[in-house]
Formats: C-alpha cells, structure tokens, sequence
C-alpha cells in the first residue's frame, strides 16, 4: 500500500470516485451520492470560498491499482484566530480496510504538523458549517441533507490510530406535531401581543439584503458555541446559491423588534430523498428524477433556529417555533430532522425532546495531538 498526495486533474477524479465505488461495493441502501459537480467545487480552491482563508491537502490509498480509501487534510487561520489554537482538520474520509484507514490518518496528521497544528479535529469536510461529525449511532436509514453518513466500523478504525471523542452532535427524528404544544403557543400568545414584534417570511425579490441579515444573526447566534467559526460574506453567498433552489420562503423565518431581526429560523426539504435519486449526476435522467421527486417531499431539515443572546428567555424563540410548525403542517410537512446539535446544548435537546422528537443519530468529532 501506498499513500499518494493529490495533486493533479486526475488524481483528484479518482479522489472524487472513491466513495461512489466503494458504497456500490458494498450495496449500501443508505448512503446518499452527492452530485459530482458539487464535490469538485467542494474541493477546489477558486471555486470554494473557504480557501480564501485556508488551504487543504488530499491523500489517496492505493494497493497495486486499486484505490482503498482516501483523506483530506486542512488548516483555517480564520478558525485559528477566534480560538486561539493551531487545529488541523481531517475529513472526507473513506477506507476499505483498517490499514488504509490508519495510514491515510496518520497521512493527515502529518501534514498537519508540517503546516504547525497543535491538534487535529474530524471528520470535519472542512468546517462545522459543513458535513461534520462520524456517525456512531443510528445507522439503517438515510442521511438527510447535508449530513454525513458511513459504515459503522470507520469508528473503530479511528480510535484504533489514537483519536479519542471531542464532541458529540445530535439529531432528533420529530413528527410535525398538531397543533404545536401548548405550552409553546401559550408563550407565543402572550409574545405576539407586544405591538414591537413579528415574524416574517424571507423575501426573496430582496435575496442579497435577506442574507446579509442571515449572516449577522447567524454569527451572533452561534458565536459561543463549540467548534463554531463564522461565515464569510462569500461562504454565505456560495451556500446560499446551492440552496436557494430549495428555498420555500414560508420555511425561512425572521422574527423582528421594532423591524430590526433578532432571530431567524432555516426549515429546508430533505432534499436527499431526491438526490439519492439521481446516483450522483444530473445528466442524462439524473435532474428529471430529482424534480419529480422533490414535488413529493414531505419532510424537512431543521438546519438553523438562531437567537441573539440579549433576546433569549422573551417569548421570542417560542413564537418562531410555534409559527414555523403551523406553516409546515399548512403546507403538507409531517416529519423533520431537528439538527445537529451540540451534546450540551441542553435547551435546544430539551426544545426538540418537547416537541416531540426522539434522539435518532449521534454523530462524533474525534481529536489527537498533532505532535
């Protein structure tokens, strides 16, 4: 075996196959092609924003001809700044075997320690405002969107090279619940009778201006947490137009005060039930399977419900969420996925747990000094 840097157009075609082969191989009814078009922007600095602050390194395992598995490496001085610390990143990684997986780690983390890390952190493909997490806990059934989904061994393998749990990220499976519990819409009651505050659908004829409100709540809100690093104005735009496609505007809320936005709420349908679908291409049949598929989604992912700390404990989150399951249930929704979220995050756990929603997947980042 072999452990070979990517740094040619057809090194990192193969890189970009390995996943599709080997989920084939193993006649995997879960895992969720993603569309080859994205992963190579995904990969390739100039066309994703996050190398405008950080660069990536990636590593093939290969056995004669045969590729076994494969890593990213990574490094973000914009993380770097906001927590003073030197973290790598590993990510994207796929193995056939334990050995590829322990030299592909230790592949990474060497480069990390060239590029002067202190520690390492993953899965992260590249930042927590990407796919994040290994999953180790529900298993046998599909990844919604823009989660990570693998085999159940790659756990093993990963602590078998050293690593040790971070954090744990968790995901709540919620039937949209009818009408929304009362003690949600009692708060909400009392909070809709303040003249100051409303909420809002997103208005997309004003889409920019919508965004920008987007990303000053979402890096207020998250600013704290664990593992956050905030988004740039290119990050948001570039998500944005990968999603915007999905956006029903009922499901992207604001609530306002005196028509300033103090929090926002980002419902997107589970777009996986349809890219699934489409095996990974969009051509030739690829893109009429996901549109005919997507008029029948009736299930959505709960991916952002953010609130500036001076506005927390007011009613306010209470009203968006008790707004957001009327829209939902209005509109056809019945299930959702509420996450990730953090392991200690206990008031959004214990929101999610009220509304109906049992714990169905746990998802690990892993760490290890670099040195």
């Amino acid at each position: 075996m072999t452990i070979q840097p990517v740094d040619t157009a057809g090194q990192l075609r193969r890189f970009v196959e390995v996943p599709y082969r080997l989920y084939r191989e193993r006649r995997d009814p879960y895992w969720v092609p993603p569309l080859r078009p994205d992963e190579y922007v995904r990969l390739t600095p100039g066309k994703n924003p996050f190398f405008e602050h950080a660069e990536a390194a990636y590593f093939l395992a290969v056995e004669g001809t045969r590729v076994t598995g494969r890593i990213a490496a990574s490094v973000d001085r914009n993380y770097d700044a906001l927590h003073e610390e030197r973290q790598a990143a590993f990510g994207f990684f796929e193995a056939v075997t334990e050995e590829a997986a322990g030299q592909l780690l230790e592949a990474a983390r060497a480069w990390a320690r060239e590029k002067g890390a202190e520690i390492m952190r993953g899965p992260l493909s590249f930042t927590t405002n990407d796919e994040c997490g290994l999953l180790i806990e529900g298993f046998g059934r599909r990844p919604v969107l823009m989660m990570p989904y693998n085999p159940p061994e790659y756990s093993g393998w990963i602590e078998a090279a050293g690593y040790r749990k971070a954090k744990d990220l968790y995901s709540f499976r919620c039937p949209v619940p009818h009408p929304p519990p009362q003690a949600y819409a009692r708060i909400a009651s009392l909070t809709r009778r303040k003249a100051d505050v409303r909420t809002r659908p997103i208005d997309m004829r004003h889409f920019r201006e919508e965004l920008e409100r987007v990303k000053e709540l979402y890096n207020a809100a998250w600013e704290k947490n664990w593992g956050f690093v905030p988004m740039t104005d290119h990050e948001i735009e570039h998500m944005a137009s990968q999603l915007k496609p999905a956006i029903v505007p009922d499901l992207v809320r604001f609530a306002e005060v005196d028509g300033v936005p103090v929090a926002f709420g980002l419902l997107i349908p589970d777009l996986n039930i349809a890219i699934q679908k489409a095996g990974g291409n969009l051509f030739p049949f690829g893109l009429l399977r996901m549109l005919w598929t997507m008029r029948r989604i009736r299930e959505f992912r709960v991916m952002a419900l953010g609130i500036r700390a001076e506005w927390r404990r007011t009613g306010i989150a209470p009203l968006l969420v008790d707004e957001l399951v009327r829209v939902v249930w209005a509109k056809g929704y019945r299930m959702s996925d509420i996450g990730w979220t953090l392991e200690d995050n206990d008031a959004v756990n214990r929101m999610a747990v009220a509304m109906g929603g049992t714990r169905s997947a746990v998802y690990r980042i892993y760490e290890r000094s670099v040195s």
